[in-house]
């Protein structure tokens, strides 16, 4: 993508149109060098955008459209601002015309008779009239929340969603200013005695329970618990979900379902022999069988669900259903509809790919048993996850459960068949090379569209961060740079043939601000990568922490050497690794470099890339001496302690032990740029001499005592 030339191929038109609709015609990548992005791209990435410019006179037109399209509404779809601040909202009505602008507050009472500010501008013409532009001031006094501005004019009637966010977010305030710790887990591969082949909600309550009661952490941070397919294959990475609103029923523990207990011998024989047999074909196997699992559990939750509910349960569920609304039928029915016809609802019959057509309100005539399975698998969950929530704060937790929220969603899966007048059609999301995937990253996620984002005021963004946050402590944004831009390829293109396009992050911020206040939790960003260096400071301001990985952590604005910890942000969450490189005794020895040159991934010879590593390494490990925390002849396991140590002098308000270095693990979670070049996602927790140990060995494993006691300042 980079050109040899200094000038870009585009003409102004298109770079003025491109800009108009938040599209960038050029970027610097990650070794500081200017790109400009080619006219194809920029097309293609336009015509997603369902903006025309093809020829000279379809971007003049285009433009046009574009410079007008705010005086085509009375009111902006959605306006944000945050309490104290008040802020101003545009209203455009005829030329000359009368208006009547006013709140209604989220508790329903009205704020009537907004003061009118000065506004000189000059009026436009739209469709052959006059429209005219007035601008009035919100009132200061808002919660945080979500309200609504009005306006009427000439038998005419407009709402705006106003969003209001809170002055600042940061930690909740319960934790005071502690620095609190806490352990980070791939939850599928932290598997108990009890379990069906993967992790579970019982596995990370006592999880959690263990390292509050016993190590006095604060928070277990998750992997994205979003939902996958209904029936096998099963997609194992846990950031490509069918659907970021709900949690996958993989998850969940069967015996602890109250309807189990109730269950006639026969039928509890029969699921314990489903549990039996599953464990016992697993015994030898080296990766996370997913199929296998689920395959097996969901035929033990037909047998409980078949076996109905009390009164008091069913009315519970009832209410639940209710308060999930549209978006939870959407999904079952589509689960249910995958069942029939396939998970990839593109190549369904084409009267069966609307949620609204009427093809699909006679399939859940007919087939309301199987969607009522799907919508009681969520209500399971909701219950699951209050009790793991509950039973981490009752140890001890001050935030409990930390969840993380993916980038996107499949373009086979249920959030791109709901929402999908939302997504961009013909774009998948990824990433520019970086110093760790150097040919670029493809995700294969479809992006929204900002445009038809805004047109609905954010809403499935409101109901997603809402629903994540329901029980738990804090939310982990994975990649929050895709709140500013994201990365667009066109399909088909290679991962460097793409470009950013923006959104509105100041929505995005407000939304997450809202909801988790509401929740009590704290929102952390990873920030990591390619990060203008204005975005961290912006999130900085509303509250947002960042991430400061040890082995990122250098003084690029200085001498580049190792950025001392005392110097690393205090809003943030530090650690020394992340599941996106190796445990920390495989770093150490190269495995990331190594991989990654077997893979194809890197674009300068091995010999040099290990050179390179080395010398970052050796960089922090002679910072280690020079502080008394690492001997000159330290072993692998006295190395690792000694990073962890280091962290203890930074004043991150949170910091954070993978638990595969706890457990002395060597082997790769996920190496980004692959799908199934490598078993991303499928790896189980290991210890250091790759077999695979339980959680119940994490219990009594000395190690991970000892590092935990180690983050916990002893």
């Amino acid at each position: 993508m980079r050109l040899d030339k200094r000038v870009s191929d585009v003409d102004d038109a298109m770079r003025e149109l491109a800009g108009a609709h938040g599209v960038e015609t050029q970027y610097y990548d990650w070794r500081g060098e200017q790109v400009f992005v080619e006219a194809e791209t920029l097309l293609a990435v336009l015509g997603a955008l369902g903006v025309d410019a093809t020829t000279p006179e379809a971007r003049a037109r285009s433009l046009r459209q574009r410079r007008i399209a705010t005086w085509t509404r009375m009111l902006p779809p959605y306006v944000v601002t945050s309490m104290g601040r008040g802020g101003t909202v545009d209203v455009h009505v005829a030329h000359g015309a009368g208006v009547d602008v006013w709140v209604v507050r989220a508790d329903g009472s009205f704020h009537a008779d907004l003061r009118q500010l000065e506004n000189n501008r000059p009026p436009q013409e739209v469709d052959g009239r006059l429209v005219g532009e007035a601008t009035f001031a919100l009132p200061a006094d808002l919660l945080a929340g979500y309200h609504s501005s009005r306006a009427y004019s000439a038998g005419a009637e407009q709402h705006s969603q106003l969003i209001v966010a809170p002055s600042w977010l940061a930690m909740p305030h319960e934790t005071g200013d502690q620095r609190l710790w806490g352990l980070a887990a791939q939850l599928y591969s932290v598997r108990s005695r009890r379990s069906w082949g993967v992790g579970d909600l019982c596995d990370l309550a006592d999880l959690a329970t263990w390292a509050a009661a016993e190590h006095d952490a604060a928070f277990v941070l998750v992997n994205p618990m979003h939902a996958g397919e209904p029936v096998p294959p099963l997609d194992p990475s846990p950031y490509r979900p069918t659907t970021r609103r709900f949690a996958n029923p993989i998850y969940l523990r069967v015996e602890r379902i109250p309807e189990y207990a109730d269950l006639d011998p026969s039928a509890r024989a029969k699921i314990d022999r489903l549990g039996a047999q599953l464990r016992t074909e697993l015994t030898d196997c080296e990766q996370i069988e997913r199929d296998a699992s689920w395959t097996a559990k969901r035929a033990a939750l037909e047998i409980v669900h078949a076996a109905g509910l009390e009164p008091g349960r069913a009315l519970a569920y009832q209410a639940f259903r209710r308060q999930q609304g549209r978006a939870l039928d959407d999904f079952a029915r589509w689960c249910a509809l995958s069942e029939q016809h396939g998970p990839d609802w593109h190549d369904w019959p084409p009267h069966l790919r609307h949620p609204r057509s009427a093809a699909v309100a006679q399939f859940v005539a007919e087939n309301g048993v199987r969607i009522d399975f799907h919508c009681w698998l969520q209500w399971l969950l909701d219950e699951q996850l209050a009790g793991t929530q509950s039973a981490a704060q009752r140890a001890g937790m001050a935030l409990g459960i930390v969840h993380d929220l993916a980038v996107g969603v499949s373009p086979l899966g249920a959030d791109a068949w709901a929402w999908q007048d939302e997504f961009a059609q013909g774009i998948t999301v990824g990433a520019p090379p970086d110093p760790y995937a150097q040919t670029g990253q493809d995700w294969t996620q479809p992006p929204w569209r900002p445009d038809r984002l805004a047109e609905v005021a954010y809403a499935p963004f409101r109901e997603l961060v809402a629903n994540v946050l329901r029980h738990a402590g804090g939310l982990r944004v994975d990649h929050v740079i895709g709140l500013f831009r994201l990365w667009w390829i066109p399909v088909g293109a290679q991962p460097t043939k793409g470009t950013y396009v923006r959104y509105d992050h100041e929505a995005f911020l407000a939304i997450l601000a809202i909801e988790a206040q509401r929740a009590g939790a704290v929102v952390v960003g990873e920030d990591l990568g390619t990060v203008e260096p204005w975005v961290r400071v912006h999130l900085r301001e509303r509250g947002v922490l960042g991430t400061s990985i040890l082995w990122f952590e250098f003084d690029w604005d200085g001498d580049g050497a190792p950025l001392p910890p005392e110097r690393w942000r205090e809003y943030c969450l530090a650690s020394v690794t992340t599941h996106d490189l190796p445990p920390s005794v495989a770093y150490l020895a190269g495995d990331h470099v190594r991989l990654r040159h077997e893979l194809g991934l890197l674009t300068r010879s091995l010999d040099v890339e290990l050179a390179a590593d080395r010398a970052e390494q050796e960089a922090w490990l002679r910072v280690l001496r020079e502080r008394g925390l690492l001997s000159a002849h330290a072993g692998v396991e006295e190395t690792v302690v000694a990073l962890h140590r280091a962290l203890l002098a930074a004043p991150s308000r949170l910091r954070c032990l993978a638990l595969t270095d706890a457990v002395g693990d060597r082997r790769t979670q996920n190496q980004p740029g692959t799908l199934d070049e490598y078993p991303n996602w499928r790896v189980p927790l290991s210890g250091p001499d790759g077999r695979s140990i339980t959680l119940e060995e994490v219990f009594t494993d000395p190690h991970a005592a000892r590092l935990a006691e180690i983050m916990r300042g002893r």
